[in-house]
């Protein structure tokens, strides 16, 4: 009896430590947060993806093969507020970075172009700091765009197919109409005056890539484009510039706006000045815009295609007003307004001029214009490989003077040497 109940106790113990064994196995098959990670845990929407990251941990040959794989994540759904919501997104992200994201608007034909871009910003800044990236279309992404663009990005990518509404003719435009200009423009030779697609571009950069559902999590951000060139290392973090020296907006290249493209765009914007004087700043930029305190508009505007700017002021009542004055008016189509000047206005009228900041230490080249640190050393500190000689910030088609002197700031020593 003795003997029977000492096979059975040691059968049992047996069984036990074959359960612990099998446990501890299971176990160091699974994945753990530090070795993956993932945009989100939430139910896939059928026109955004969010591509799935491997960490920094993983050995960058495991990490270069899986970036190759078509591995995809759920993306965030739509947030049921509104995007005039107060409820704005943290300052913060999860990780403690500021809650910041580049963001493209490219077409799958863009691929080998934006991947030039793509690069230059990886190897010149965000390979130290690992902040996401957003890409938006008007048709879905193809599996290869994803695929590349991933395997480059050192963040988080998404994937978003603007709605129809952001990307078509209102309801209000005279479509008639419309056309006959688009006509004219090209009889008359104006850039991209007979292209429909620029136009709601423009109209889309204007008022809506800031209310994409992927955006909505976000309060910063980084526009790049296709085959751009970034000359200097950037060893700070921009987002946390602007974030700690209360700036909402800033640039690195400011020019005259082609006349022949916005001639009633000031009368637009007086109408809002005049309809929403609440909205209207004290202590503004409006000496920018204008040489006889708003008479008239004298065209400068900040060069749109690098801008870094806070998303919560687009999304205020102020910007939404200010954007649906201009949008009902019709110039988009009727004209040919730019998203430059647009933002460009918004920003002198709506902002403290303290709250625009012109990045002079982020060298930056978008066909035709270069900015180009004036100052040797400096050049040299920041790794520059740019032609002083090519700097457009003291020509004489340039704002950017005339913005050092609204704001009363010094111009760097040697200036003279890179004017016409």
């Amino acid at each position: 009896m003795a003997a029977g109940t000492s096979r059975i106790a040691r059968y049992l113990l047996f069984a036990f430590f074959g359960v612990l064994i099998l446990y501890f196995i299971s176990s160091s098959s699974l994945p753990t947060p530090a070795t993956i990670r993932t945009t989100d845990s939430r139910p896939k929407s059928s026109k955004e993806v969010d591509s799935v990251i491997i960490s920094a941990s993983i050995p960058s040959s495991v990490k270069s093969f899986a970036a190759e794989l078509p591995q995809v994540s759920p993306s965030a759904p739509a947030p049921t507020s509104s995007s005039t919501s107060s409820e704005f997104p943290p300052p913060l992200s999860a990780d403690g970075k500021v809650n910041a994201t580049f963001v493209t608007l490219a077409r799958n034909s863009d691929l080998w172009e934006i991947v030039k871009s793509i690069r230059q910003v990886e190897d010149r800044f965000n390979r130290k700091y690992h902040y996401d990236w957003v890409f938006l279309n008007d048709k879905p992404f193809d599996a290869e765009f994803k695929k590349v663009t991933t395997a480059l990005i050192s963040g988080k990518t998404h994937y978003g197919e603007i709605p129809q509404e952001h990307w078509s003719f209102p309801e209000w435009i005279d479509q008639e109409k419309a056309r006959k200009v688009r006509e004219d423009m090209s009889e008359r030779k104006i850039i991209y005056g007979d292209s429909t697609s620029y136009r709601h571009m423009c109209r889309f950069e204007s008022g809506f890539f800031f209310r994409q559902p992927l955006m909505n999590q976000y309060e910063w951000y980084w526009r790049v484009e296709p085959s751009i060139e970034m000359y200097c290392d950037i060893d700070f973090d921009p987002f946390k510039y602007m974030q700690e020296h209360g700036k909402k907006y800033s640039f690195v290249i400011s020019l005259y706006e082609y006349v022949e493209t916005i001639p009633t765009l000031w009368d637009s914007a007086k109408k809002f000045i005049k309809e929403h004087k609440e909205h209207i700043v004290e202590g503004n930029a409006m000496e920018w815009l204008s040489d006889d305190k708003g008479e008239t508009y004298n065209h400068c505007h900040f060069w749109s295609n690098f801008e870094i700017g806070n998303l919560n002021w687009l999304r205020s009542q102020a910007y939404i007003d200010f954007f649906d004055v201009l949008d009902k008016d019709g110039g988009f189509f009727y004209e040919r307004w730019g998203d430059a000047p647009v933002h460009s206005i918004a920003a002198a009228l709506l902002l403290k001029k303290e709250e625009i900041h012109f990045f002079d230490n982020i060298a930056y080249y978008h066909v035709p214009f270069t900015h180009c640190p004036t100052g040797e050393q400096r050049r040299l500190d920041l790794k520059c490989s740019c032609n002083p000689k090519e700097n457009f910030d003291w020509k004489g088609y340039s704002c950017t003077s005339k913005f050092f002197d609204v704001m009363k700031m010094e111009k760097p020593a040697g200036y003279e040497l890179e004017q016409d």
